[in-house]
């Protein structure tokens, strides 16, 4: 199979409008095409929307597919402590550094838009250098590094949170996918279901770790679903990533012959079923996994990742957790003992799951990759060009190209 190119560059046509930079993980790179496809649905042309991401994690496979010019930086993130591998990775960052100011010199956008990851960073120092405007977008409660950086320089932030603290933050909300935006649990329900093979009679418990995985939602949910083999009401989809995938298909909890409906996924092609289908969501608190369990409006039960930089998934969590949208579990307390408790006290309470999901729905944010890229265009050194011919068609490639 031929690799993807490092990067495309745009068409004949219209001049870049915005470089939008940030990706490595799904949690970055979605927030970057929601951003993307929100230009183009208010008619900057596709091709003046250039993409910039890593050469590591799912750029590669996902960047292309999204029609927009990109490119792929080398180089990998430092590691916070002092390794051999943080000596060539400094010297990556400097390449990337390197090649993103020389593509922004050469593209001149009107804005950067820094969405966070690997190559935000190349992506705003060249934003710097160069004087371009620059607009960041954080996904979490607590900001990263690199943003806390990039806000003392940036025209805007745009936050998740009222108490997200930046300077010159606004209130946003996190950008969601159009699929994901778009559903409706109730009337989607049952083909999701029928989609997915979950019959209508079962509790449908989705688990999520992420792109690469969570190993101790896994481990729990590996115990709990043996436990629960017996069960005919109840079925288990586990996202298990890609990290763990091979050894959890080795150690399937069930067989052919248990009751349990129990499906191992690697990597979730078609998560807008998924949350039309779940009765429950057992996952880690990303901001963007927040951020679509309350815009699709989902119960859950959160675990946020240990050692996250400044602890932000437990502040992610909170926001749900205060709604009455979700039960906060630490992560050294996650056991399958846990899991089956938590889930079947909720299961047993049909009012208690609508009324998370109502309560999910109501901190949901449905507008807010429209109020980012507003700001996007507030600071902009110059009006976006006028589209050659009306845009009909969604740029975002369609949800089986894209992963949480």
């Amino acid at each position: 199979m031929t690799p993807p190119p490092a990067s495309m560059p745009p068409n004949d046509g219209p001049a870049t409008y915005a470089i939008v930079a940030g990706g490595g993980t799904a949690g970055h790179i979605q927030p970057a095409l929601a951003i993307a496809g929100e230009l183009v649905r208010r008619g900057v042309p596709v091709h003046a929307v250039h993409l910039l991401g890593s050469r590591r994690g799912l750029d590669p496979e996902q960047l292309p597919a999204t029609g927009h010019p990109f490119t792929l930086l080398p180089g990998r993130g430092i590691q916070r402590r002092l390794t051999f591998q943080n000596v060539t990775a400094a010297w990556g960052i400097v390449r990337a550094i390197v090649s993103a100011v020389g593509l922004v010199r050469r593209l001149r956008p009107a804005v950067v838009v820094g969405v966070g990851g690997y190559a935000s960073v190349p992506g705003v120092v060249a934003a710097l250098v160069t004087r371009t405007p620059l607009v960041i977008a954080e996904q979490n409660a607590v900001p990263s590094a690199a943003n806390r950086l990039a806000g003392r320089f940036a025209a805007a932030a745009a936050v998740p949170f009222p108490d997200t603290d930046l300077p010159r933050a606004v209130v946003t909300g996190n950008p969601v996918r159009p699929g994901v935006l778009a559903v409706d649990r109730s009337a989607q329900r049952a083909a999701a279901r029928e989609r997915l093979g979950i019959e209508a009679d079962r509790h449908l418990l989705a688990v999520v770790g992420g792109s690469l995985g969570a190993r101790r939602i896994n481990e729990a949910t590996l115990v709990a679903a043996s436990t629960w083999r017996d069960r005919d009401d109840l079925a288990i989809r586990l996202i298990g990533g890609a990290r763990d995938h091979d050894d959890l298909a080795r150690r399937a909890p069930v067989d052919d012959l248990d009751p349990l409906q129990y499906d191992l996924v690697e990597y979730e092609h078609d998560m807008p079923s998924v949350f039309a289908a779940a009765d429950l969501v057992l996952s880690r608190a990303g901001g963007n996994t927040v951020a679509e369990l309350a815009v699709v409006g989902v119960g859950a039960i959160l675990v946020p990742l240990p050692g996250a930089p400044g602890d932000h998934q437990t502040a992610n969590s909170r926001s749900l957790e205060r709604a009455g949208a979700a039960v906060v579990v630490p992560d050294d307390e996650l056991d399958g003992a846990r899991v089956v408790a938590e889930v079947d006290r909720l299961l047993a309470d049909p009012s208690r799951l609508e009324e998370m999901a109502a309560a999910a729905a109501g901190v949901g944010r449905r507008d807010a990759v429209g109020a980012i890229v507003d700001l996007v265009e507030i600071h902009a050194a110059r009006p976006a060009p006028a589209p050659s011919a009306p845009m009909t068609d969604d740029p975002v490639p369609d949800e089986s190209e894209l992963d949480r």
